[in-house]
């Protein structure tokens, strides 16, 4: 037998409102909302249910006709249905409550509610007004056609960005979007823009934003900006290969691919501190990875083709993060990253916060081994730092000393 139907409260009906915002606020924001409808079913009562509780039924009818009264019809309309009934009589009672336009169901949800919409509301139609009719946003640009509907789309992806925004700095975002549109190709540096307001900071935390809206504008994804160097901490374990006769370097990326030296072996390690532990070693540096920016060191000639020896954390972010500098460079070979090791110390394991998952088929058999264990002992984590520094400077320096490389010289001497 089905459960008796709950007749829908003003509350409940308010909270239904709500949550059609809350999921719905970007999409009306992307075109003002007019259209936007919201239907409840009341679920009137049974003459059983009236009987049941006549004082409850009456007050539940009384609330519906005092918002109906005081509700502008072009906006809310409830719907009343007569009911006859041989116990009670004829009875005139709500069925639905319609809901025309965002700011409707806005207003119905509450104060706060439209608050927050009409905020939104009326910075995405000042975005669809200032870029619409502005002379960055032609239908063609650079021979590509744009989209009519890229500007709502852009609305509607960032819009909770846009709501969150303060005052200060929407007043910027209409600022920065049309400049960087005007200027495809400025090559400047953030710090360079003549906008009052903006500076390294303000783009990186609203970058994603600004990318949108200004893809949006002028069909363009780069900003046309100078973005800061990429670097990479190195530490030349060879006297003969240290540039200069620096021994610890961080530089753009750029500028390290462009030494002339050919390591023959490149140690890779997740911990500085073992980077800076390193002795001397004939023919070897050492870089800091850079966890999951690994893969960027295949910009880098000697790095890409060299005899690389890795050394990171026991754990499934050390396996992913190997998985991705061997699926960028040739010949990657793993130190301490084996079951043997990982069962070694167990007393040292503590929990890894946020496992990777996947699958990595540049594993080993023995890496996979261990990184099988990891997860069925429940994502544990051996620290690079735990394991002695005896033993591991013997792990990674075994095989290390061969012949003389070829172009074992100071760094720009032929």
């Amino acid at each position: 037998m089905p459960a008796p139907r709950t007749l829908v409260t003003v509350a409940a009906a308010r909270e239904r409102a709500r949550k059609r915002v809350e999921q719905d606020q970007r999409a009306w924001a992307a075109t003002g909302g007019a259209a936007a409808v919201l239907e409840i079913v009341l679920h009137p009562p049974t003459e059983k249910s009236v009987l049941q509780d006549l004082p409850g039924v009456i007050g539940w009818v009384q609330s519906w006709r005092a918002l109906a009264d005081g509700a502008a019809a072009a906006e809310m309309r409830v719907d009343w249905q007569d009911r006859q009934w041989p116990s009670v009589g004829a009875q005139r009672v709500p069925v639905r409550c319609v809901l025309t336009g965002a700011d409707a169901i806005a207003a119905f949800a509450g104060a706060a509610t439209m608050r927050d919409w009409r905020l939104l509301r009326d910075r995405a139609g000042l975005l669809r007004s200032t870029f619409t009719d502005s002379p960055v946003a032609p239908a063609e640009r650079d021979g590509l056609t744009l989209a009519t509907d890229a500007l709502p789309a852009a609305i509607r992806t960032h819009g909770r960005a846009i709501r969150l925004l303060t005052d200060v700095d929407f007043t910027t975002l209409l600022q920065v979007v049309p400049w960087l549109a005007a200027h495809p190709y400025s090559g400047w540096r953030i710090r360079q823009l003549p906008i009052r307001g903006i500076d390294t900071k303000w783009l990186g935390r609203n970058r994603a934003l600004v990318e949108g809206l200004h893809a949006a504008v002028s069909g363009r994804a780069s900003l046309g900006l100078l973005g800061s160097p990429v670097l990479v901490r190195v530490r030349f374990l060879d006297p003969l290969l240290r540039p200069g006769g620096l021994v610890d370097v961080t530089a753009p990326i750029e500028e390290l691919a462009a030494l002339p030296i050919a390591p023959t072996t490149v140690f890779v390690f997740e911990n500085l501190e073992t980077v800076l532990a390193m002795p001397e070693l004939p023919g070897a540096v050492v870089l800091h990875g850079g966890g999951y920016a690994v893969g960027r060191l295949r910009l880098i000639p000697w790095v890409a083709t060299g005899r690389i020896r890795y050394w990171g954390d026991l754990d499934s972010d050390g396996f992913a993060i190997l998985h991705a500098l061997r699926s960028s460079c040739a010949d990657v070979t793993s130190v301490l990253r084996d079951e043997a090791t990982l069962l070694a110390y167990r007393d040292l394991w503590v929990p890894e916060p946020t496992p990777a998952g996947g699958n990595h088929p540049t594993l080993t058999a023995d890496e996979a081994a261990a990184l099988r264990r990891i997860r069925s002992e429940g994502n544990v984590r051996l620290e690079q730092e735990r394991i002695p520094w005896p033993v591991a400077l013997k792990a990674l320096t075994v095989s290390t000393h061969t012949p003389e490389p070829m172009s074992r010289h100071p760094a720009g001497r032929a």
